[in-house]
């Protein structure tokens, strides 16, 4: 009976992990759900499960753990209200809400928001930073635990175009990059205090990509991307592992799988990473193949680009040649999600939701919403559903 109940935890887990959502672009921040089920084949009226009023504006994306969905936002003439608010990620019902004031600057552009970065989790407690470099650390039911002022501690470090940079957890550490024209740094933070493990000075440049994970010999490595090119560290000590001193975009995020990592680097470079790092080996390189505000995407044997026409382009992940390219209904700021390879999920500016099919020679959009509102953000997926932030509500799609 023990073994009956032991095994039928393990699955419990397990079927748990599949569902979760735990920071940018989801899984080691790729943009692809590994293991998520039964997403909506189509985008239109009848599959909106649910829309729900937000109280502030945002473009980080949802973070699903279980059945809660977490979502920041900011409020106020001067965005100076930041809000963490919590979902039953089923019916859309509001759990909590919780309310802090800026301690940092909450200047902006105008296209942007104070609630730009996506919070990032460990399974058992939510990470949000906002641009006005306030870093709170609440458990699943919205009891804080901790919570930093960086301003306080680095009084001159600001972007007056707002941070954007997402936050992502590695072991026992959240990586986070502070980079911007001034005082531009990245740190490792205890998750269960908040104090730095390390700090390291970065490039002094207004950088609004975020870290990503590659797996070096069954360990997580983060890659993190500035406009002077990549630095592999140790999460738990900041320690480097490898560069690639080559630049890279300050927009649109790399993506890894496996030991290989994909950059918007002059157009999109290829590389490997040895197993204990060292001098990374360029498997290619394609100018064509140029991100603009959305970050790759690795789907099987392809990677997929968007362009800043709004140009998919579909091209084989071990040499770059391009297979296919169709054009979308863009401009885009968020990035594609993918959980298999027979759909990707993009929304536009516009609010224009766009369902490609992937199973054919070429893809094709074969379906499409218009929401109405302007989307800056990045879909989140989770078993059975599609979670979308626009400028007033967050909406959930779901098979009919």
């Amino acid at each position: 009976m023990r073994a009956t109940l032991l095994l039928f935890s393990i699955l419990s887990i397990n079927a748990l992990g599949h569902a979760d959502w735990l920071n940018f672009r989801g899984p080691n921040g790729s943009g692809l759900g590994d293991g998520i089920k039964d997403l909506p084949t189509e985008l239109t009226d009848e599959s909106v499960a649910w829309k729900i009023p937000l109280p502030g504006r945002g473009l980080s994306s949802p973070l699903i753990v279980g059945d809660r969905l977490f979502l920041s936002a900011a409020s106020g003439p001067e965005q100076r209200q930041l809000h963490l608010l919590c979902f039953d990620r089923r019916t859309g019902e509001p759990l909590w809400e919780r309310k802090f004031l800026a301690t940092g600057r909450t200047m902006s552009h105008k296209k942007t928001s104070v609630a730009a970065p996506t919070p990032a989790s460990d399974g058992e407690r939510i990470y949000a930073i906002f641009s006005s470099n306030d870093l709170f650390c609440v458990d699943l039911d919205g009891n804080l635990i901790w919570m930093r002022a960086l301003t306080l501690d680095y009084p001159n470090a600001s972007n007056s175009l707002g941070m954007a940079s997402s936050p992502i957890v590695a072991g026992d550490t959240l990586i986070a990059q502070i980079e911007n024209d001034s005082e531009s740094f990245a740190a490792g933070f205890d998750l269960l205090t908040g104090e730095n493990k390390w700090k390291l000075d970065r490039p002094n440049a207004a950088n609004w990509s975020s870290p990503t994970l590659l797996q070096l010999n069954g360990e997580d490595v983060v890659a993190m991307q500035s406009s002077k090119g990549i630095v592999g560290i140790v999460p738990s000590t900041g320690s480097p592992l490898f560069e690639l001193g080559d630049g890279a975009a300050t927009i649109p995020s790399s993506v890894a799988a496996g030991d290989r990592i994909y950059i918007p680097s002059n157009g999109l470079t290829a590389f490997k990473v040895p197993p204990d790092g060292g001098e990374p080996t360029e498997l290619w390189n394609e100018s064509a193949q140029r991100p603009g505000t959305a970050s790759p995407l690795v789907l099987g044997d392809k990677v997929y680009v968007i362009n800043n026409a709004g140009v998919l382009n579909c091209a084989n992940k071990e040499t770059g040649e391009r297979i296919w390219r169709i054009r979308l209904k863009g401009p885009f700021s968020g990035s594609p999600v993918a959980a298999n390879s027979d759909y990707l999920y993009i929304f536009n500016e516009a609010g224009v939701g766009q369902l490609v099919d992937l199973r054919g020679e070429e893809g094709v959009v074969v379906s499409e919403i218009e929401l109405g509102e302007t989307i800056l953000s990045t879909p989140s997926l989770s078993d059975g559903a599609l979670y979308i932030r626009s400028d007033s509500h967050l909406w959930s799609f779901s098979t009919p």
